[in-house]
């Protein structure tokens, strides 16, 4: 590595991993890289400790002689989650140690995206926001209004909310209190993303606790310095506002892409989302596309599904339970491998079986969390055609929120497939494909949201 050579650091804090890399800023090539599974707990509740365990492991495997040139940080994680922490006590100020250290203070669980605490009767209860974006269980202000009806006394023990990776970055700068990005703040709902402000009026009204709202800002602002060396980063490294995960990995891609690209990002859940005009704005109606905040005042069109990754994750462990209650232990990474296979060789003649795949629902359907199976029958039972009909019901439901028709009605001509539950599954891919047949379709290793905020750091940050 050439002496004197400059970098920026980016930070994913998603849903199940931790992912960190180390840009050069010259060439803007990743020169380093680390991830690790936070263990944080699955669903609605993670456990902060974990999360910043595992930030703290990704960063302590970066050799030392690339952090110490390391110039600014950029932060991203997953969406529409809220944890709330007291300044005074959340972390340790006083500690010599090269890490940041949760304090004793009390913390509470990070309450997260896939919390479905919020019943649609609770959810018709509360005021409609003032914006283009609809309110949904799992996002931070349900959350909060959740919280203010059933336990109003747990929101008076603390001064601070935001997401995982907003407290992250209030804990590296020392913040008295958080600043959020446009990005996430649109993520929590009752935000109004042209007038970039919360819909403290209509919030005020039922007493809803304001003061918990962080400061916003604009993607790519400052929201302030290291507090001290970490880990061989130098005191005083500028650290950004942090970002949404989804846009960071769309601005990830099309960083080599051609700029009429779609993006879709299979993981633990699953978006299909394009880059809207720059005279774009949008329009006060619901449907299965939502325009969430991009870079520079544009939007992105998003297909957010809550079926991904994890739905095939269920199936697995599934089949893994019903193996044990039959006495044989059989490790998942073992069924995913002979599912695969198994997919690749399913009798397409005798498939038949339709697959609904909405286990975890759809934010867009009135209807609760289920899925369905149809056409059963005697010739279409093996595990591979199962599998496959699970693989085309996950891409059809994609399919039905965000259609080729859709899409090349905005002039998209490439469609460019991220994430590790679709980088790993050929036939996942293959059906990706076949179902947007008319648009030409590749999977890339970039896309990693990790790479999007270090991006982000750097001028222009929208590439093309």
């Amino acid at each position: 590595m050439a002496t004197g050579a400059n970098f920026v650091l980016g930070l994913d804090l998603g849903t199940t991993s931790v992912k960190v890399c180390v840009v050069d800023i010259q060439s803007r090539k990743v020169v380093a890289k680390q991830s690790k599974d936070t263990q944080a707990g699955e669903g609605a509740e993670q456990d902060v400790s974990k999360i910043i365990s595992a930030v703290h492991n990704c960063i302590g495997r970066i050799p030392r002689d690339l952090l110490k040139n390391v110039t600014s940080i950029g932060v991203c994680g997953q969406m529409h989650g809220v944890l709330l922490w007291n300044r005074e006590t959340a972390w340790n100020t006083s500690t010599t140690s090269d890490r940041f250290e949760l304090g004793k203070g009390q913390i509470t669980s990070l309450y997260t995206w896939q919390d479905s605490r919020c019943t649609l009767e609770f959810l018709s209860e509360i005021p409609k926001p003032d914006s283009h974006l609809r309110i949904a269980s799992g996002y931070g202000c349900a959350t909060l209004f959740w919280k203010l009806k059933h336990e109003p006394e747990e929101l008076s023990l603390y001064s601070c909310a935001g997401t995982i990776q907003d407290f992250l970055v209030s804990m590296l700068c020392d913040l008295d209190y958080p600043v959020m990005s446009v990005q996430n703040a649109a993520s929590w709902g009752y935000f109004n993303t042209q007038e970039k402000t919360w819909n403290l009026e209509i919030l005020k009204t039922v007493d809803f606790p304001i003061h918990l709202l962080p400061k916003v800002v604009n993607p790519g602002s400052v929201a302030g310095s290291l507090s001290k060396a970490w880990c061989g980063i130098p005191r005083g490294t500028q650290v950004l506002t942090a970002l949404g995960d989804m846009q960071c990995s769309v601005l990830s891609t099309l960083a080599n892409e051609i700029s009429c690209t779609a993006v879709l990002n299979i993981s633990t859940s699953a978006q299909l989302s394009f880059r809207m005009p720059a005279d774009f704005t949008p329009p006060n109606t619901q449907s299965s596309i939502e325009y969430f905040p991009y870079f520079d005042d544009r939007y992105l069109a998003v297909a957010a599904s809550l079926n991904g990754g994890n739905v095939m994750a269920a199936f697995v462990r599934m089949l893994q339970s019903w193996m044990q209650d039959l006495g044989f232990g059989v490790p998942q990474s073992l069924i995913w491998d002979k599912m695969l296979t198994l997919v690749k060789h399913a009798n397409s003649a005798e498939q038949g079986m339709t697959i609904i795949p909405t286990l975890f629902g759809e934010r867009h359907l009135s209807a609760l969390p289920a899925a369905e199976v149809f056409n059963i029958n005697s010739g279409n039972i093996s595990l591979g055609n199962v599998a496959k009909a699970l693989f085309e019901g996950l891409v059809t439901n994609l399919h039905n929120m965000m259609s080729t028709t859709l899409l090349e009605q905005y002039g998209v001509t490439q469609l460019v497939g991220t994430g590790s539950a679709l980088s790993r599954n050929q036939p996942l891919q293959q059906q990706v494909a076949a179902q947007y047949k008319n648009i030409p379709f590749k999977t890339v290793q970039e896309g990693d949201a990790s790479y999007g905020a270090a991006l982000a750091t750097l001028t222009p940050m929208s590439p093309n």
